[in-house]
């Protein structure tokens, strides 16, 4: 927010003169009465009192920045970005105004242009960690992670003290599978306050801990709240998943009828709409709300429940014949629970068709770098064995691409 107000203009002669700076008067007047609302986070009257100032001295670039920087802040992204436009062309050697409109391009996922403005407000004004990260973010959708890691380097340089530059720059080492300085990173992160409990799971990623902890409930909900609106195209298209086909496509070729079917962790309804052709019911359970929401669009489920997995299978008395886990268990972990809540909701002679990304043997479960949990042939056997199921039928077959490569998943009906 710049406190700068509309220079006078050289007056003329006589009335004109006098009613030029009459009318200059009040656009400064309207100017530092905006910037007062703004302060005092009254952002309708601050918009209103811009946007009157502009009427009356039109074309000032820090007006127009203030006004579009309002607009951002009432989340009007696209209002936003013409007249930050406007006041870059006005006066480009505004940071601010530059920083805006690169904020405003990456809220609606203009990862291209987002760069390019933030790149030039870093140029005036580079002292910015905040800048550095949201450029780093808009690289990494832009598939530049050397970029990126250049962003988040400068971030942490900038603001050694700033958690989240040190979490930001852990999390795409990580994905670099520069494990060891990942770790590092996290360290640092929580040492300067960041969530011990999300960044402890962050590290037992990346140190292949033997007994890896719980995930947060918090970081799967909101990376798939996140993930929502592109998750089917993303996961479908990029990733080439196949788990929910690969597991539901046995079941349709027996030609079982279902009576109620749940799927747990639903996500956008991939499954649901397969399973839907041989279930009088399907209701589907997932932790993100946006996922919910997507599943509901496709019409397939009775019920759509927004709960951890976990949770919700220890306390539900819903009762169903066949029970879906596809893919899910990858951010489940340990599941002796979610096996003995299964066995005690199943109808008899019903059915729990489930896939897991697999481990190596010997290591029941493992938190991979990936933030998936993996999980060995032997300890699924183990579980169906200590609570009572048989295993009908399994095996093993790719769940989805990592990095180009097929990931191997172990597709297991029990009853």
């Amino acid at each position: 927010m710049t406190q700068e107000h509309p220079s006078r203009s050289k007056p003329s002669p006589g009335l004109a003169a006098d009613a030029l700076d009459t009318q200059l008067e009040q656009a400064r007047e309207c100017f530092f009465q905006g910037v007062a609302h703004f302060e005092a986070a009254r952002l309708e009257e601050a918009r209103a009192t811009f946007t009157a100032s502009l009427a009356l001295a039109p074309g000032r670039a820090s007006v127009l920045a203030n006004l579009g920087i309002t607009l951002f802040r009432l989340a009007k992204s696209d209002e936003a970005i013409p007249v930050l436009q406007q006041a870059t062309e006005a006066g480009p050697q505004q940071a601010d105004a530059w920083a805006c409109l690169g904020l405003a391009h990456e809220s609606l996922g203009q990862w291209a242009a987002g760069a390019v403005s933030l790149g030039r407000a870093l140029e005036l004004d580079p002292q910015h960690a905040g800048w550095w990260l949201k450029l780093g973010h808009c690289q990494l959708r832009l598939d530049s992670a050397a970029l990126a890691l250049q962003a988040f380097d400068r971030a942490v340089a900038v603001a050694p003290e700033l958690a989240e530059a040190w979490s930001e720059r852990g999390s795409l080492l990580r994905e670099l599978h520069r494990l060891d300085e990942a770790a590092a990173c996290f360290e640092k992160a929580i040492a300067l306050g960041a969530d011990p409990e999300l960044h402890g799971y962050y590290l037992a990623a990346v140190r292949g801990t033997k007994s890896p902890p719980p995930p947060p409930r918090h970081y799967a909900e909101i990376l798939f709240d996140t993930y929502a609106g592109e998750f089917s195209e993303h996961l479908v298209g990029r990733l080439q998943y196949q788990a929910h086909e690969s597991l539901v496509r046995p079941l349709l070729a027996a030609g079982k009828r279902y009576r109620a079917v749940l799927d747990l962790g639903c996500g956008t309804g991939l499954c649901g709409s397969l399973i839907r052709l041989i279930a009088d019911a399907v209701d589907g359970v997932d932790v993100s709300q946006a996922m919910l929401e997507a599943a509901a669009a496709r019409g397939v489920y009775r019920d759509l429940i927004h709960a951890d997995l976990a949770h919700f299978l220890a306390e539900t008395e819903r009762r169903a014949d066949l029970v879906l886990a596809a893919d899910v268990f990858i951010y489940v972990g340990e599941l002796s629970g979610v096996f003995r809540s299964v066995r005690r909701i199943l109808e008899p002679g019903g059915c729990f068709a489930l896939s897991v990304e697999l481990s190596a043997p010997g290591q029941d479960v493992r938190l991979l770098p990936s933030l998936r949990y993996a999980h060995s042939e032997s300890y699924i056997d183990r579980l169906a064995q200590a609570h009572g199921f048989t295993v009908r039928e399994r095996f093993t077959a790719p769940l989805r691409l990592d990095q180009g490569q097929p990931v191997a998943g172990l597709y297991v009906y029990l009853h």
